[in-house]
């Protein structure tokens, strides 16, 4: 028997409700939300009260696995769950523990009959819960991969709450709609046989990676035989960074010698650092930014860990270690206009499909 054939029940809480598009049976509301978000507006899931839960093909849900990266080290968590075809179908293909959230206890008890016929039971768990119940954040602490097909204004909802809740590095993958100015690390278009939704036969899945929290000032100290020590702001716009010297009257060396090599403090050099501010990014916890530094452009490679990062940089064709230590946190935007001399990448629009 093909996974998750019977026919689809009706979702009564659009707030929650998942793997489904909010779509009354007119089709109406869909034409109405398209509209809205062509228009640069919000669509509303509160206002589309009664709506027929949508499966997802079972090809989308492998690109959707594949997409993520999906593995048995994983712990996966799908919001709205629906049949938990993509809990299922994880836990079938890779040995992957899953949770599914669901609002409608009769779909609940729908996917854990499945799992049990999939021989998944023990992997693949269920449970009736809404989407934004406090009690799920222990969850989504431990989850590394995450899924959802809502809606732009429910995803733009969850953002702040998957934002401080997800470790670093968790992977979010999105049916059709994105996280507004939260740029997608990568977008793919997919054959969706059968969708009953839409003009074309097609599904867009976003891929985001959740970035370490390092806005703020550090104390960057590069190792070398002229181990120096320059203040440094890093802003931060999602996977986004600006990195400046903090101030520029205050890079000179010997006012915070370096350790060198060998663990012996190295007199500084008595000449004032010049640094112009640089770009950078982060992908979970590996950070990558650059620095002009006394008209060299150098290139830090790192990972950030509880509030200190190290890595490598190359100077003068040789690579030297460096790290940092937060000084003092900062604040990560969750919106992200541009402003003049931040340093920060603008965030494009992410694409959507139907």
């Amino acid at each position: 028997m093909p996974l998750c054939s019977e026919p689809a029940p009706i979702c009564r809480r659009p707030r929650a409700c998942a793997r489904r598009w909010r779509v009354p049976g007119s089709g109406v509301a869909l034409a109405l939300a398209a509209a809205l978000l062509a228009a640069g507006l919000p669509a509303r899931a509160d206002a589309l009260e009664e709506v027929p839960y949508v499966q997802t093909p079972q090809p989308v849900v492998d690109a959707i696995l594949e997409l993520a990266g999906t593995g048995p080290g994983d712990r996966l968590v799908d919001l709205g769950s629906g049949d938990g075809r993509i809990v299922i179908t994880a836990a079938r293909r890779f040995g992957t523990p899953g949770l599914g959230v669901e609002i409608d206890p009769s779909l609940v008890t729908l996917a854990q009959e499945r799992a049990a016929e999939a021989g998944v039971a023990k992997l693949a768990r269920f449970v009736a819960q809404d989407l934004f119940d406090p009690a799920l954040d222990a969850e989504l602490t431990a989850a590394s991969v995450l899924t959802l097909y809502l809606l732009p204004d429910v995803n733009l909802a969850l953002r702040p709450r998957l934002l401080a809740t997800l470790a670093p590095g968790s992977r979010i993958v999105s049916h059709d709609w994105d996280m507004g100015d939260w740029r997608p690390e990568r977008s793919i278009t997919v054959p969706a046989p059968h969708k009953p939704v839409g003009l074309r036969q097609e599904s867009t899945l976003h891929l985001w990676v959740v970035p370490a929290r390092v806005a703020g000032a550090w104390t960057l100290r590069i190792a070398g035989p002229e181990a120096r020590s320059l203040p440094i702001v890093m802003r931060q716009c999602f996977q986004d960074l600006g990195v400046a010297l903090a101030d520029p009257g205050a890079g000179r060396a010997a006012e915070a010698p370096a350790t060198g090599g060998h663990g012996n403090v190295r007199p500084a050099p008595q000449e004032h650092a010049r640094a112009d501010a640089g770009r950078g990014a982060l992908r979970g916890r590996a950070i990558s930014f650059t620095l002009i530094l006394d008209g060299h452009r150098l290139r830090f490679e790192g990972m950030e860990r509880d509030g200190a990062m190290k890595g490598s940089v190359v100077v003068d064709g040789r690579a030297r270690g460096w790290q940092a230590q937060r000084s003092a946190p900062g604040e990560s935007r969750e919106s992200c206009p541009a402003q003049p001399g931040s340093g920060a990448a603008t965030a494009a629009p992410a694409r959507t499909a139907d």
